[in-house]
């Protein structure tokens, strides 16, 4: 059992991996009542993620509702298609262009601690957390800051849905569930748009203009393409991102003797991050889609059966990592897939980490010390595709 399991009382049976119990020796599982194949083990899940060709990411093929938000969306793609939508934005991801945004995230966290700098006790989420990377990512499509807690609104509403995603028949309150979360995509998407048409007739220095004036096969992205595709650079640009940092501050109030050591030696800061994604990682599954029958883990899974990998338990299976429930920052063979892997592998990840070493070397910088509010526990993530606190209450010294 891990501590930050036992200490906050999480759901054993969601957590269950939080809980000691391994899974990745049965690698690959059908479930009747979903009708999802759901894959364990590392090896088995890092073989269906660089495999396309196999197992796409189309599942909107399997999901009528979804239609229509993958148009442009580039997690809904496979390549050819992705390749090319991918290399319109991969110039803003580069180590360069990473270490030119480099100064601004230090003044986004500097201004957010500064406004606590008086309390003893805040949201971590709030305050830093949640603000930080919505800054970063929004500046960059070119979104004004007065809309930051318009589009936040809607992002959690879309986050709060607490239904396991099925196949099979649902109930009543699961369909108004799901409802209610595309409801809140069509808000954002609509709201995008907006900033499309704008930018067709007054084009400016970010993403979406680039988007808008880009060329695929010789067309323009249609609008529907270019405001679907904003839409998931701004949710997946800022939710890990958030999750990484509250997460890596719910692990080291569970761990004290680790708080105090990466505080006296900040090298261990990098290792620190990449163990809180391991550990607690922020996305716990993705989903893909047979295109034909495949084997996997010695099972042979039909075409057009949705394949679910559980991030989760691959980033604690023992034949990969060595006591895979001890967090450890340390750990010299960490080849998580928090960020997945092959052709989707997140093309925020470098910025994700370059936000959470700062933020991170921020938060020592200031408060000495730093820990969850015992009086005020979190509140955890409802959505069960989301692992992390949804409220985070800290206290300093």
């Amino acid at each position: 059992m891990s501590a930050l399991a036992e200490k906050w009382k999480l759901d054993r049976q969601r957590y269950f991996w939080m809980y000691g119990e391994d899974r990745s020796s049965q690698r690959v599982v059908f479930d009747e009542a979903s009708g999802i194949w759901t894959v364990y083990g590392h090896v088995e899940a890092v073989h269906v993620a660089n495999n396309p060709h196999i197992f796409s990411s189309d599942t909107g093929r399997l999901i009528p509702e979804r239609r229509e938000f993958d148009e442009g969306s580039i997690t809904q793609l496979d390549p050819p298609r992705h390749t090319a939508l991918r290399k319109l934005i991969t110039h803003a991801f580069t180590p360069r262009a990473i270490d030119e945004l480099e100064p601004r995230v230090h003044a986004i966290v500097e201004d957010l601690l500064a406004k606590v700098a008086d309390r003893k006790s805040f949201d971590l989420i709030t305050e830093l957390a949640y603000p930080l990377p919505i800054t970063v990512i929004a500046e960059l499509l070119g979104i004004p800051a007065s809309d930051h807690a318009l589009l936040n609104g809607w992002v959690d509403k879309m986050m709060s849905i607490t239904s396991e995603f099925s196949l099979g028949e649902r109930d009543e309150s699961v369909g108004n569930e799901v409802e209610f979360a595309m409801e809140q995509v069509r808000h954002i998407t609509d709201y995008l748009r907006e900033h499309v048409r704008d930018r067709r007739s007054a084009p400016r220095e970010d993403l979406l203009t680039r988007l808008v004036e880009a060329e695929v096969d010789g067309e323009r992205l249609t609008e529907n393409e270019v405001a679907n595709f904003a839409n998931v650079m701004l949710v997946a640009g800022h939710v890990t991102t958030t999750l990484l940092i509250s997460s890596t501050v719910l692990c080291l109030d569970a761990h004290p003797d680790v708080d105090r050591t990466v505080r006296q030696n900040r090298a261990q800061v990098p290792g620190l991050l990449e163990e809180s994604l391991r550990y607690l990682s922020p996305i716990a599954s993705m989903v893909r889609v047979t295109n034909t029958p495949a084997e996997v883990g010695g099972v042979t899974i039909g075409a057009d059966q949705m394949v679910s990998l559980s991030i989760s338990t691959a980033n604690r299976d023992p034949r990969v990592f060595a006591d895979p429930h001890v967090f450890d920052p340390t750990r010299a063979h960490n080849p998580h897939i928090a960020f997945g892997r092959g052709v989707h592998f997140c093309i925020g990840a470098a910025l994700a980490r370059r936000e959470g070493r700062i933020a991170m070397n921020a938060l020592f910088d200031r408060f000495p010390e730093l820990r969850c509010d015992p009086d005020n526990p979190p509140t955890f993530m409802a959505n069960p595709n989301l692992n992390g606190a949804a409220r985070l209450p800290v206290v300093v010294g």
